[in-house]
């Protein structure tokens, strides 16, 4: 499995954009899918995950309420919509997907990841 983010881009504090991540190489029905980010000087962070059902997601709470995660399986594809992004949120964001049950939080959960696209939010 390959995927493939994209969406990133510049934007000022309280702007909106949504990241996508195309798999390839295989479905993605059965795959619960995350989001991660790594901030400047920073570790990357888990942000969001959906398990392959869409019916459960988890967010950290710095996004809750700003950030939604979804996902087509028809289209293989992950999404995550950014609302109201602050300068805190500028990160190369990585989508990543994992056959476990249930949500995963750790990185070491998650078998296969995308380049990263990068977010960057100044005034």
């Amino acid at each position: 499995v390959q995927l493939q983010a994209s969406g990133g881009g510049s934007v000022e504090p309280g702007g909106s954009l949504t990241l996508s991540c195309v798999a390839s190489g295989g479905p993605i029905l059965s795959w619960g899918m995350g989001w991660f980010r790594q901030r400047p000087g920073q570790e990357r962070e888990f942000v969001a995950a959906i398990v392959w059902t869409g019916l459960t997601t988890d967010y950290i709470d710095a996004v809750k309420g700003r950030f939604t995660v979804s996902r087509d399986n028809e289209k293989n594809t992950l999404y995550l919509e950014m609302n109201n992004l602050q300068p805190d949120d500028t990160a190369i964001y990585y989508c990543a997907a994992e056959n476990r049950v249930g949500i995963q939080r750790k990185e070491s959960e998650y078998m296969y990841w995308g380049q990263g696209t990068l977010v960057t939010v100044s005034s």
